[in-house]
């Protein structure tokens, strides 16, 4: 190749790092926002500061406050799901898989408070814009495909004996991640609940206990 075009290929790939650099800032920017103070007090001028770009910058990227709010929820379901998906929960035995599973959430919703805000100032808009997110169903098949191979493994080697859903499973988890985490404030004060991270951990603990003996149980209409 000559120079020319070695320097032309360079400078192009810089761009690409750039611009996708850029997107990430502004993203992340966003989810801070967005989970702060919600969609309408949300301020597209704060989230490119915070990003340190222009704003006209930010609006080639995304268009409008509609459109960056989308990306920003889709973003935060995609760092989740590539979260899990680096626990290669496929290598793992059955038991140990839904523990390292459990853990990570438990620990993903403890040092990402914007990921269970996001999802709640998306419920109060009763899921109208992650409904507009064309991939959504195949961000979240991803997950589902290995937690159903880990059930599947777990009856194959006889440990479970439920034949629950993938879904069934991962709202059990989700559910008992959520509640301590989203209402860490008020258990704390009310019922005096240990919200550090050691707390929240020996919860995950418990809560893996919960999901793994619920799977193990023989069903009581069982055949």
């Amino acid at each position: 190749m000559a120079r020319s075009g070695r320097e032309t290929a360079r400078r192009t790939r810089r761009g690409v790092r750039d611009a996708e650099a850029s997107r990430a800032a502004i993203l992340q920017a966003a989810l801070d926002e967005f989970s702060s103070v919600g969609y309408d007090g949300a301020r597209v001028d704060r989230i490119a500061a915070a990003a340190g770009l222009s704003k006209p910058l930010l609006y080639d990227y995304f268009g409008d406050k509609d459109e960056l709010y989308k990306a920003a929820l889709r973003e935060a379901y995609v760092q989740i799901r590539a979260g899990e998906e680096a626990l290669a929960l496929d290598a793992l035995p059955p038991e140990e898989a839904l523990a390292a599973l459990v853990m990570f959430t438990m620990t993903h919703f403890r040092t990402r408070p914007w990921f269970i805000t996001m999802l709640n100032t998306e419920n109060l808009r009763e899921g109208s814009s992650v409904a507009a997110i064309g991939d959504r169903r195949e961000i979240q098949s991803k997950l589902l495909v290995k937690l159903a191979d880990v059930l599947r493994r777990g009856r194959e080697d006889g440990i479970f004996h439920r034949r629950a859903e993938p879904l069934e499973v991962y709202l059990m988890i989700a559910s008992l991640c959520y509640f301590p985490v989203s209402n860490r404030f008020t258990l704390a004060e009310v019922f005096g609940f240990d919200t550090s991270e050691e707390g929240l951990n020996a919860h995950a603990r418990r809560a893996t206990e919960a999901v793994v003996g619920w799977l193990k149980q023989e069903p009581a209409d069982a055949p």
